[in-house]
């Protein structure tokens, strides 16, 4: 009975401060990102003909980013019945949405006004016991600015 009942202390402990990280940084993601709306990020393809540019650079911003034991709980009972498993979704925009940043505010240190053909790439990251313990992603945006 113990344990139990040290189980569900740390299940509500995770989850309490799980959510309230998660919500500080997406507070933070969301007053950053109206900080830099003011350099574009744009896709072009290969016929289209690129904006005249003096100069020219290419930025590189990464992110790794945890779960909590709470949501791999979750995830885990989620796996027993199916479908999507929206506690790992969140991590995921999190992630993406923080390299992306990262990548801007450093093109944005450097002068740019605006930065092209943004690429993102993921990677999965576990320890020893894969499949079993924390989840961590590591996200990478990368993309050409120029000024």
């Amino acid at each position: 009975m113990e344990n139990l009942i040290v189980f569900a202390i740390l299940m509500a402990l995770g989850y309490g401060v799980g959510s309230y990280r998660e919500k500080k940084h997406y507070e933070d993601i969301r007053r950053r990102e109206k900080q830099t709306l003011h350099v574009p990020m744009m896709n072009f393809g290969a016929k289209q003909p690129l904006p005249q540019a003096q100069d020219s650079a290419l930025f590189v911003g990464s992110v790794v980013i945890t779960s909590d034991y709470f949501k791999n709980f979750s995830a885990s009972l989620r796996n027993l019945v199916g479908g999507r498993v929206t506690v790992y979704e969140t991590l995921i925009d999190r992630g993406r949405r923080e390299a992306t940043l990262r990548m801007k505010e450093q093109a944005i240190a450097w002068g740019a006004t605006e930065i092209l053909n943004v690429r993102l790439e993921n990677s999965s990251i576990s320890g020893q016991n894969r499949g079993k313990g924390q989840v961590a992603i590591e996200i990478i945006a990368y993309g050409t600015a120029v000024r």
